[in-house]
Formats: C-alpha cells, structure tokens, sequence
C-alpha cells in the first residue's frame, strides 16, 4: 500500500443550471470528499491506495463506497453504519465566480467515527499517512482518531502529510488555527493553502511561513498558490514551482486534492521535491478543467508523455 487515508465522503447534487438553489429544478448526483479525491487520483496515477471512513448503511452510503471502490481504491475499512445517515451536500454554480456549498453533514456516519476504526495493522502496511484537517473539525471522536492514526503512523514509520483544508463552515478561525498547528507540529509534510498558512501561523508570506512549520518540526512545508503555482521549503533548499496555465477554468472544487496527488505521485516515484510538485501543479490543473471533484483527475498514460524526459534519466 503506497498511501492511506480518512475522512468524511458525501454524495453530492450539482444543479443542472446555473443561478440560486432555490430555482434549481434537476440536480446530477456525484460524490465529494477531500480525503477520496486524494486516493482517486493517486490510483488513477497507478498507486496502490486504502480509504478509511464510515458511510450509512443506506443507498447512499453503498452508492459512495461502491464507487470510490470502482475507482481502484481499497474500501475495505469503511464501515456501513445503520444508526447514522450518510451526508450529502450541494453546489450552487454561479457563472464566473467559484461554487457555494450547502453542506447537510451533522449526526453524519462518518462525523460518528472513533479511533478504533483506525486499525493499526491496516496503517502498517503503507508508506504515507494522509490525513486533512476537516476530519478533526467533524466531532472530538474523529479528532480523536486523527491524532491516534498520526500516532499509529509514528510508531510504524509512516511519513504523515497534512493537507489543513480549512472548512469554516465547520468550526471558527480562532479554533481551526490552534488546532491545525497542533496537528501539523506531528506531521512530516504540511500541504497549505497561502490562506491557510497564514491563518495557522499569522505570517503573511510563504517564505515566513514555511519558516514557522519548519521551525516546528515539519520536514517539508508546500504552499498552494493557485495559478501562481507552489512554494515548497526543507532545512536545507526552498524554491517557487511556476504553475500550469488553464485556460477555462470549470471548477475549482478538487484543484488542492489533485495537487497533493500529484505531489504524493512523484515522491512515490522517487523524484526530487521540484519534480513532484511540478506533478502536483499539473494534476491540480486537470481538476480545474471539468464540474466535479474528481472528474477533472487524469490516468497516468495521460500525464506520462509529459513526465518523458523525466522517467528516461
């Protein structure tokens, strides 16, 4: 197993027009979840990949697994949970500005999971722990489990990366910012947003922030910088990482997933840190071009052209 990962996964309902919800009449149903987007990309990109969770024992907790199953990703540790519902949520699409989300997720299966869904021999097998800091938000049992995987990561050697994904929706920034940075100080990779970074750290510029995380005990620190790229800083070497160019962009819901799938995909393969986050780039790119959260992800045989000269030295 390359990567493991866990999180909450929900099915989602894009309107078919554009314009306020409450005149939307049809809806195509998908599924949403930063944590699955994460392994679906990475398989689509050939990895071997495990997703953790809970889902209702319902249509829709069957239609979310059998899907991310679909996908070649291992769903053999979720749980199907009579008691509680799976989540759902809804896009509004607004033509020239990013989606609103409407999230129905409290009393969730997955706001219910607890540390003894993490199972230790499970996490022993991968390489990477991925782990994001809406889990830790859902309820104190899944921030509970958070810190019992990293800690079950630690004990097995696992690299753990954390990707902050702030949602305020689901807690506020005075208690997201001391919680993240108390989940990034165990991390050996911290992946955030330039928002997020300063939000964590209350520095303003990459450079300052890497520098924080750094000074923390993180290894590797990568700043998204959306079309400007990436930013990525060690002990020893930092540097910018230009972006790729999209000319339409459809939908940024996904961008920041496929970024650390590609990211994780060129560790993976034994590339420098500038080589797997220009990977990071390309595949955060892809995402922007098609509706949805895992759509826009590319297979390997799409990327591989471009890697060519890479793979041949």
């Amino acid at each position: 197993m390359d990567v493991v990962t866990f999180g909450e996964t929900m099915v989602l309902f894009t309107p078919e027009s554009t314009g306020p919800l409450r005149y939307a009449g049809t809806f195509e149903k998908k599924i949403g979840g930063a944590e699955s987007n994460l392994v679906i990309a990475l398989a689509r990109l050939g990895h071997q990949v495990g997703w953790i969770s809970r889902l209702g024992d319902d249509e829709f907790g069957h239609y979310v697994r059998n899907f991310i199953r679909g996908e070649g990703v291992d769903t053999s540790q979720v749980v199907l949970d009579g008691q509680y519902p799976t989540a759902v949520f809804f896009k509004e699409r607004i033509i020239g500005q990013d989606p609103k989300i409407y999230y129905y997720r409290r009393g969730s299966a997955a706001s219910c999971m607890v540390p003894g869904d993490v199972d230790e021999n499970y996490i022993a097998q991968a390489k990477y722990l991925h782990i994001t800091g809406i889990t830790p938000a859902l309820s104190a049992t899944c921030k509970d489990a958070v810190f019992h995987a990293m800690e079950l990561a630690r004990r097995n050697k696992l690299t753990v990366v954390f990707d902050p994904n702030i949602r305020f929706k689901l807690w506020s920034r005075e208690e997201a910012g001391p919680a993240l940075m108390e989940i990034a100080s165990r991390c050996d990779m911290v992946l955030p947003g330039l928002d997020e970074g300063e939000i964590m750290t209350g520095k303003t510029t990459p450079e300052e922030i890497a520098a924080d995380f750094l000074q923390r005990g993180v290894q590797v620190v990568v700043i998204k910088l959306g079309e400007r790229g990436a930013f990525y800083a060690t002990a020893s070497q930092s540097e910018y990482v230009k972006g790729f160019p999209v000319n339409h962009i459809v939908d940024t819901v996904g961008a920041g997933d496929g970024f650390a799938a590609g990211f994780l995909s060129g560790l993976l393969r034994g590339w420098s840190y500038r080589k797997a986050v220009e990977l990071g780039n390309r595949i955060g790119a892809y995402a922007l071009t098609v509706a949805g959260d895992v759509e826009g992800y590319p297979f390997w045989h799409q990327v591989a052209p471009d890697q060519r000269k890479e793979i041949l030295r």
